[in-house]
C-alpha cells in the first residue's frame, strides 16, 4: 500500500503541473471504494487550484468544492498531456487544459470522493480522524508524549492506528522504531520521554528521508511521472528478515502484529 511518503512524491510530481488548469471532462470507470459523490461531468468548467494532502490523502482544491482521492492498496495517478486510452484498471480521469490525471488501481480499493470543503460531512468523516501530519510543524513533541502517555497498546499499533500521528505505516514504523532503538512490542504508555524523543525525531527524520528517495518501490508504486521510488534499498530493518543488522549484525526478526509483519533487530531495539 502506498504510504504517506508515496502520497507526498505523488503530490509533489504533478500538483504544480495540474495547478490552474481548467476542467474540460471527468470519467468513472468502475466503481471504486466509496461514490464519487456527483455526476463526473458536473465537474466540468471548475479549476483546480492546487493539490495538498492530508495523511495518504490527495486534496485537490477546485474553484469550487474539493476532490478526495486514496490510492488505496495498489493505486497510482499519472499526469500527462498525451495519455492513451484508458485501460480496464484505469477508474477515473480528470481531464484538464493542462493535461489528464489518471487514476489506476487493480484493486479498486482507492477512491475519488467529491466534497463541498473539509468541513462537509463527506471530508470529516474521511479525514477528521486523522492525527497530526508527521512533516508539519503542528508535529510538537508535548503533543506526542502525552498522547503515548495515554495507551496501552504496543508502540508500532499505536504509530500504525494513525489517530496519534498520521502516515507513518509499516515500512517507516519498522524504520523508525529501529532508528530509535525500541522494539515494537513495548507499549506506548512504558517508554521514557528520552526514547520518545528519539522516535519523535526518527519518524520525522525517516520519513523526510523517503520522500527524498522518492519513495518505496516494493511492487509497482510510481509517481505521477511513471518514476520509481528507492528507499527500501537502504532500509535497516523492513523486509530483511534472516539478514545481518546493519549496526550489530545480529539476524534481523519478523513477527506478526496484527495482521502486519514487523521487523526488527533484537540487540539494537530495547524493549
Amino acid at each position: 500500500m502506498p504510504e504517506l511518503p508515496e502520497v507526498e512524491v505523488t503530490r509533489l510530481s504533478f500538483a504544480d503541473a495540474i495547478a490552474g488548469g481548467t476542467v474540460l471532462s471527468a470519467r468513472m470507470g468502475k466503481p471504486l471504494r466509496w461514490p464519487l459523490g456527483l455526476e463526473p461531468m458536473a465537474l466540468t468548467g471548475k479549476t483546480v487550484l492546487r493539490v495538498r494532502r492530508r495523511g495518504k490523502y490527495l486534496l485537490l482544491d477546485m474553484s469550487e468544492g474539493l476532490l478526495l482521492v486514496h490510492l488505496g492498496m495498489s493505486g497510482s495517478v499519472i499526469f500527462n498531456k498525451n495519455l492513451p486510452s484508458p485501460g480496464v484498471h484505469d477508474h477515473f480521469d480528470l481531464v484538464t487544459d493542462l493535461g489528464t490525471l489518471r487514476l489506476n488501481d487493480p484493486r479498486r480499493f482507492g477512491a475519488v470522493v467529491y466534497a463541498s470543503g473539509e468541513s462537509d460531512p463527506v471530508a470529516r468523516k474521511l479525514l477528521g480522524h486523522l492525527g497530526v501530519e508527521p512533516l508539519g510543524r503542528e508535529f510538537d513533541f508535548k503533543v506526542f508524549h502525552e498522547a503515548l502517555a495515554k495507551r496501552k497498546a504496543p508502540i508500532k499499533q499505536v504509530l500504525l492506528a494513525g489517530d496519534v500521528v498520521v502516515g507513518v505505516g509499516n515500512i517507516y514504523a519498522s524504520e523508525a522504531l529501529f532508528l530509535a532503538g525500541i522494539r515494537p512490542t513495548t507499549k506506548a504508555n512504558r517508554l521514557s520521554r528520552p526514547r520518545l524523543m528519539r522516535l519523535h525525531k526518527a519518524i520525522f527524520d525517516v520519513l523526510s528521508r523517503a520522500v527524498e528517495k522518492g519513495g518505496s518501490t516494493l511492487r509497482d508504486f510510481s509517481n505521477a511521472q511513471g518514476e520509481s521510488g528507492y528507499f527500501q534499498l537502504e532500509a535497516n530493518v523492513y523486509g530483511r528478515s534472516g539478514h545481518a543488522c546493519r549496526i550489530c549484525a545480529s539476524t534481523i526478526k519478523a513477527i506478526r502484529q496484527g495482521q502486519r509483519s514487523t521487523f526488527f533487530c533484537p540487540l539494537c531495539q530495547k524493549p
